[in-house]
């Protein structure tokens, strides 16, 4: 790929050296001697260069002046500067813009050319990061989250509006597999920060030590087995975000040290003296009450009311059925393109079907219907008999026995749904007894205790 380096330069003859010597080293070349034409080709001619080598002093300004009007436009070009005349406030102010390199002529043209060539380079990798972003923001804007619905559209309006407010802190609530991923990664690269880093982490999907270290960091020797300095996910997001998933599982003395960062914009590696200052915007989400959790002491009040600056609730499928009509098309076309499918055609038995189910699993369990029923396709049309879907009578085929637990095994249940059936039955039968209930189901009291937590069940220590 050949790149484009604009030369801003008044004297004639090293300009035209500084040119045709770059053509033969394989620049794409574009030679102004003024910054308003430089200007005229950036701006209203749409010129993006990857280096920019200019003379400081030209007949219409100050080229640092220059480069302050029009650095947005050109955020990943690298500046070069060549002067005369140098002197410290102009190298200062240079470097402090963002310029690569401040050279006082004359330059060795060799030496020049090693410093063209690492900024080069930098450019690249600094353009590479811009065309990322900006494809992230096209991927994750707020029509990402599809749907036809009132509530769709509701909730589309306010992830727009939310995307231009500089938030510190925000709570996505719904059930499991509504979106509230996809719902953290519209208001990350829409918002302000989107060419900063987005950090995920699951808080149920660690035990409490080990949330504590990649949350915080850690120091050498802070504990057993840190052998080295670790940076903590609050740090590596710094001026990005962090999407806490499932914060409802956080444990409340690591609750506590979460809302002094937030207080503080200041974090404390495990084992460490000092404290780092950190810039994180904080996107939190749960698909249990935080508020009955407040009332039961399960979660911290204050931490609650920090978080909660604003609060996004998505809503269940089953509440927005009409969002079938764009999501399912939606699914089937991604599914085409990943398999080499050709399913085109819908039947209406299949929209019945699909409209008839009450959707325990949400958009996920849709898409994974929709993925079974594609890759099980023949031809272009829609495969019923893949769907599995239970009718009415079947999804209320659970049953509590004095022999066991039946379940229907039919798609009518998510696993979530499953576990919390099994758990409520054997607490019902055993009066809500949480020892006598870890018994019955071979599981020890500390793992029940989580689980009943978890689905907010009432028990009897």
């Amino acid at each position: 790929m050949i790149e484009t380096l604009l030369i801003i330069e008044d004297e004639k003859l090293l300009g035209s050296e500084l040119s045709r010597h770059y053509r033969q080293l394989g620049w794409d070349v574009v030679l102004v001697s003024t910054l308003a034409e430089a200007k005229s080709l950036m701006l209203n001619k749409n010129l993006e260069p990857l280096l920019i080598l200019s003379d400081m002093n030209l007949p219409d300004g100050n080229a640092l002046d220059f480069m302050e009007a029009v650095k947005k436009p050109t955020a990943y070009a690298e500046w070069l500067f060549l002067t005369g005349y140098g002197s410290v406030p102009d190298s200062v102010r240079a470097l402090r813009l963002g310029a690569y390199d401040f050279l006082e002529k004359p330059c060795d043209l060799e030496r020049l050319d090693l410093v063209v060539t690492s900024a080069a380079r930098s450019a690249s990798i600094q353009r590479r990061v811009v065309e990322q972003t900006k494809q992230g923001h096209r991927r994750y804007s707020p029509d990402a989250y599809v749907g036809q619905s009132s509530q769709a559209q509701g909730v589309r309006e306010l992830l727009a509006k939310l995307t231009n407010v500089p938030f510190s802190a925000l709570i996505i609530g719904g059930e499991s597999g509504t979106g509230k991923g996809l719902a953290a990664r519209i208001l990350h690269y829409g918002g302000p920060r989107a060419q900063q880093p987005m950090i995920e982490v699951n808080c149920a999907a660690l035990p409490r030590e080990l949330l504590e270290s990649e949350l915080f960091g850690h120091e050498p020797g802070a504990f057993t087995g840190a052998s080295g300095r670790h940076r903590g996910l609050l740090e590596q997001a710094n001026g990005g975000t962090l999407f806490m998933d499932e914060i409802g599982e956080m444990p409340l003395d690591l609750q506590a040290k979460l809302l002094k960062v937030l207080e503080d914009h200041k974090v404390r590696r495990l084992g460490g003296e000092k404290e780092i200052s950190v810039d994180v915007q904080i996107v939190a989400a749960s698909n249990r009450d935080l508020e009955k959790m407040i009332e039961t002491g399960d979660f911290r009040a204050d931490l609650y009311h920090r978080l909660s600056v604003f609060r996004v609730i998505l809503p269940p499928l089953r509440a927005a059925l009409d969002d079938l009509d764009e999501l399912v098309p939606l699914f089937v076309a991604e599914y085409n393109a990943k398999a080499g499918k050709q399913v085109k055609h819908i039947p209406a038995e299949v929209w019945q079907k699909l409209k008839a189910h009450h959707w325990p699993g949400n958009v996920r369990e849709l898409r994974n219907v929709i993925e079974r029923c594609v890759l099980f396709s023949d031809g272009v049309n829609f495969p019923v008999q893949w769907l599995q879907l239970p009718n009415k009578q079947q999804s209320s085929d659970m049953a509590l026995t004095s022999e066991g637990i039946f379940l229907p095994l039919d798609g009518s249940m998510a696993l979530d749904d499953m576990d919390r059936y099994i758990i409520k039955s054997a607490l019902e039968k055993t009066d809500y007894n949480l020892a006598a209930a870890a018994r019955v189901l071979g599981a020890t009291r500390e793992t029940l205790r989580y689980r009943v937590r978890k689905y907010n069940l009432s028990v009897q220590e």
